[in-house]
């Protein structure tokens, strides 16, 4: 059994960004860059997977610049076997990821999809959702329990009102919550390791997919910065203050 694990690269967690003083977008020039933390869950998952003898090949796939070898080599220092880098300098949306993604499906055939829910720089929360549509299989989507068992993969999911757990006919799409797991510490041994792991390099034309961006990013702004507070001497003045000057009530 083979799984997909799609992982994308992005500016730090720990990182504040800064918008580009002509509003055009984030500024990443000398940032630390790491891999999307959800898709380290997914990553750390089919690991867990291959552990237990249910999946027999991990393959991490990344969509982007040059750099993105870099993400695919920590993957790959987590327990993936192999990698495949789509590399292109043009700005990948969620549609045309999720195109990339399916040319791949096409091409490797794996029987799983497991990738992060959203990525934390657009918060796009889409790329699986459109992949399971585009290949036209089953998903299960902010997992926090992943089993395999025979050609079914049931899957837990959170709710509003609790917990939810899906049966998915192979082959599936599945996106990971925080509450999966918990990526386990790349070792220098494994690092080392995953230089010598295969990592193949295609071009979007190459899976023939065009990548135009289908959305115009007209602007980019900060939040704007919060007020102080003001302390008030009883409830009645912070009702009054409610009602005339916040108008909230």
């Amino acid at each position: 059994m083979k799984v997909l694990v799609p992982v994308k690269r992005v500016v730090d967690y720990n990182v504040k960004v800064r918008v580009k003083s002509d509003g055009t977008g984030v500024d990443i020039a000398n940032v630390k860059m790491s891999m999307n933390p959800f898709d380290e869950i997914a990553v750390e998952e089919a690991v867990r997977l291959k552990e237990k003898g249910a999946v027999t090949e991990v393959i991490a796939v990344s969509c982007g610049v040059t750099q993105c070898q870099e993400t695919l080599r920590t993957a790959m220092a987590i327990g993936a076997d192999r990698a495949i880098l789509v590399e292109t300098d043009a700005e990948l949306q969620p549609l045309a990821v999720a195109k990339l993604l399916k040319a791949l499906v096409e091409k490797e055939g794996p029987s799983l999809v497991i990738l992060g829910k959203q990525a934390i720089d657009d918060d796009c929360n889409q790329t699986g959702q459109m992949l399971a549509a585009l290949t036209g299989m089953p998903q299960g989507t902010f997992a926090s329990k992943v089993e395999v068992a025979g050609d079914k993969v049931n899957v837990t999911r959170e709710v509003d009102g609790g917990l939810e757990t899906v049966s998915l006919s192979l082959p599936a799409v599945v996106t990971t919550d925080l509450r999966l797991n918990e990526p386990r510490y790349v070792t220098l041994p494994n690092i080392m390791k995953a230089k010598k792991k295969q990592l193949d390099i295609v071009k979007p034309a190459d899976l023939g997919v065009d990548v135009a961006p289908r959305i115009k990013t007209l602007k980019v702004s900060e939040p704007p910065k919060r007020g102080a507070g003001v302390k008030v001497p009883d409830v009645a003045t912070l009702v009054n203050k409610l009602k005339t000057e916040a108008k909230v009530i």
